[in-house]
């Protein structure tokens, strides 16, 4: 029975970490200058991002975190990690929020 018990608990406290790694998608903003010419000419951000998180997750953690709306969000794996790229909704600044983030 113990054995039962073990594998019960165990799967819970899965599912408790799995819910809670869903919040956890980004990792850090990437600035370079490429990056800031996107910021005042496409109003798009870049993030370094967990490498198994999707384009859907990225967006609601953007959303939720940053309380803006989030247009687009385009993603790449290079050899530092996953890169989003997100676009921001009208009516939303990517520099405003550059500025509130710290990129500047």
């Amino acid at each position: 029975m113990s054995k039962l018990r073990n594998r019960n608990t165990s799967s819970r406290d899965f599912a408790l970490k799995s819910n809670v790694a869903e919040f956890n998608v980004i990792f850090h903003p990437y600035v370079t200058e490429k990056v800031m010419n996107l910021m005042e000419n496409e109003n798009k951000l870049e993030f370094i991002v967990r490498r198994n998180a999707k384009k859907n997750e990225i967006k609601k953690e953007v959303e939720k975190t940053f309380e803006v709306k989030v247009k687009s969000v385009n993603t790449r794996i290079k050899a530092d990690g996953k890169h989003a790229i997100v676009k921001l909704g009208k009516g939303y600044s990517a520099e405003e929020l550059g500025m509130r983030i710290g990129v500047f």
